[in-house]
């Protein structure tokens, strides 16, 4: 698949909302982008390096018992259990939004996703919106990251 030259630009939460209101079947994906990660046909598994038969991603789709609540804050929830990776991965790893068939399931139970399409890479400030609603919020939240040990 050819990847566009240039992909639009997310540039804040609400706009990412509302993008996801109108499409369920969007991922996010952090990686070095579509061009890299399109050319290496698939994820490999960090622990073991076996080659998936996807692109490890997570949906953004919201889903039903969140009810009316927030799509903005059900986006936020998804982008900060994520934002760990840029600093665990290294340089220029950054969020981006894609379209795609889900072929199977990671050994973190995250779709694989084949036949992709990029949608739009995801701005900073669309990053730093998602932790200001978490940090709103009353409960106890933080990413998904693992310890050492």
């Amino acid at each position: 698949m050819d990847v566009p030259e240039e992909l639009p630009v997310l540039r804040s939460l609400g706009e990412l909302g509302a993008l996801v209101e109108r499409h369920r079947d969007l991922y996010v994906r952090w990686s070095h982008g579509p061009a890299a990660d399109l050319a290496a046909v698939g994820s490999r598994d960090d622990l073991t390096g076996v080659r998936m038969p996807g692109l490890s991603a997570n949906p953004l789709g919201v889903e039903p018992w969140w009810e009316d609540r927030p799509v903005e804050l059900w986006v936020a929830r998804r982008l900060h259990d994520y934002s760990h990776l840029p600093q665990e991965k290294g340089a220029g790893v950054r969020p981006w939004v894609l379209r795609g068939r889900v072929q199977g399931r990671g050994p973190d139970n995250e779709p694989l996703v084949r036949d992709v399409e990029p949608v739009g890479w995801i701005d900073e400030r669309v990053i730093a919106e998602a932790q200001a609603a978490v940090d709103r919020q009353t409960g106890t939240w933080g990413p998904l990251r693992r310890g050492d040990g």
